[in-house]
């Protein structure tokens, strides 16, 4: 019986972040198992200089609510934008929307944290990647049926740059065990 696995990256730059969504697309991931979060300065400085010169033809373009989103990133599902008390706005797409939402990030500190743990990856894992994220880092999951995808997921991840790459499949019981304590 195929349980669903979540495979975490962390990018340090939109490009990268870019890229692996692209590979994932072109892999056959679904745009529904693909999840997002980055912070939303992070895309208006980027897009602010193309904005201002003459942009490379297939640069990123559409805006909503002041948010730029296009190009590969334009394709994931449920793309939005969050408050994250303490540490400000932030672009979410993907399951990871839901989660947050779901946890009241919005008036809970260490939502993300939560949000992560509730997705099925231990605790201080999950702190350390919204300690990634609160320093300017973006955090990609993916989710997976099975074994194979997860091993998918991890080499595309891994081959468009990302750090700290894990999944929830990994290590069972230290989930079990990091789930019941405080």
């Amino acid at each position: 019986m195929a349980k669903n696995k979540v495979v975490f990256g962390i990018y340090s730059t939109r490009v990268g972040i870019e890229s692996a969504v692209d590979a994932l697309k072109v892999a056959g991931f679904r745009n529904t198992d693909i999840s997002v979060l980055m912070p939303e300065k992070e895309s208006t400085k980027e897009f602010a200089h193309e904005k201002h010169t003459k942009a490379p033809e297939g640069a990123a373009t559409g805006a909503s609510s002041g948010i730029v989103i296009g190009g590969a990133l334009g394709w994931l599902a449920g793309i939005g934008a969050l408050a994250i008390p303490g540490v400000g706005p932030f672009i979410v797409a993907g399951p990871l929307m839901a989660a947050l939402a779901g946890a009241g990030v919005g008036g809970a500190v260490g939502g993300v944290t939560g949000a992560l743990i509730g997705m099925g990856i231990p605790e201080y894992e999950a702190k350390r990647y919204e300690g990634r994220v609160n320093k300017g880092g973006m955090l990609l999951s993916v989710h997976s049926d099975n074994s194979e995808w997860v091993t998918r997921a991890k080499e595309i991840l891994k081959s468009t740059g990302a750090e700290d790459i894990s999944s929830t499949g990994e290590a069972k019981a230290e989930d079990k065990v990091s789930h019941h304590s405080t």
